[in-house]
């Protein structure tokens, strides 16, 4: 059976998208069967991989709301599966809360796809409300990508709270899958510094791969493509080649 991983992290603009889409498209490269649920409104995480958001007829929305069997909404890529997003996904917080155990909807749709993947990865909403609370009731455990600037550890200790809320009245299992430190600039001590301190705070759950700051990473989805096959020969793609080996082997 597959493992759902949540890519979470209430901070916006931490390279939780990046990380979703790149590490889905470099471990089907290494033969895994990958499904990228995309459960951000802004519906990034499906344009990254190729996919015209405009013309998707039925996403992770209607699957939802209908509680309709999510196989027919993934779309199949070269980069792995992906189940789709739309910015109507913006109001579905709203609509979750009259629905039966509002909490679990995710949960009840992604679990018949499980036996079918072996990593599930939901990118969720940089926010933590209840798009982002059913991706943790769904999840197994969650990845959290870590900028590695100023602030960046200010905001993880309300990740942390929730994680242990959910984990105390929804997902008793839920636990951290990995930390992945991203924007790194080696040219910095302040990097650096933020880097040994994540590893400090998270020990032993610190992805040995750090994602650097690069151009590369920025243009690839202008281009609907993952970094790895934009430029391979890119430091981004480099590192979230290595990065998903790691995961690999965890796997």
């Amino acid at each position: 059976m597959g493992k759902i991983i949540a890519v979470v992290n209430q901070k916006g603009g931490v390279g939780k998208t990046t990380t979703a889409v790149n590490l889905t498209a470099a471990l089907t490269a290494l033969g895994r069967k990958v499904l990228l649920c995309d459960f951000d409104p802004q519906a990034n995480a499906t344009s990254g991989l190729g996919i015209d958001k405009r013309k998707v007829k039925k996403t992770v929305y209607e699957v939802i709301i209908e509680q309709s069997d999510a196989a027919s909404a993934v779309i199949s890529t070269k980069f792995g599966d992906v189940l789709p997003a739309s910015a109507d996904l913006a109001g579905a917080g709203v609509e979750l809360i009259s629905m039966p155990s509002p909490n679990q909807c995710l949960r009840n749709i992604l679990l018949p796809l499980k036996d079918r993947y072996d990593v599930i990865f939901v990118d969720c909403p940089p926010s933590l409300e209840m798009l982002t609370l059913n991706a943790l009731a769904a999840a197994d455990s969650i990845l959290v990508p870590v900028q590695c600037e100023y602030y960046a550890l200010e905001g993880l200790s309300d990740l942390m709270s929730t994680l242990r809320v959910v984990k105390r009245k929804i997902n008793p299992s839920l636990d951290i899958f990995g930390v992945a430190l991203t924007m790194f600039d080696g040219r910095t001590n302040f990097s650096t510094q933020v880097a040994q301190e994540v590893r400090r705070h998270f020990p032993g759950k610190v992805f040995a791969t750090v994602i650097p700051r690069n151009i590369r990473l920025a243009e690839a989805p202008s281009h609907g493509i993952p970094v790895t096959v934009y430029d391979r020969s890119s430091r981004g793609a480099a590192a979230y080649t290595a990065m998903a080996a790691e995961i690999n082997n965890k796997l």
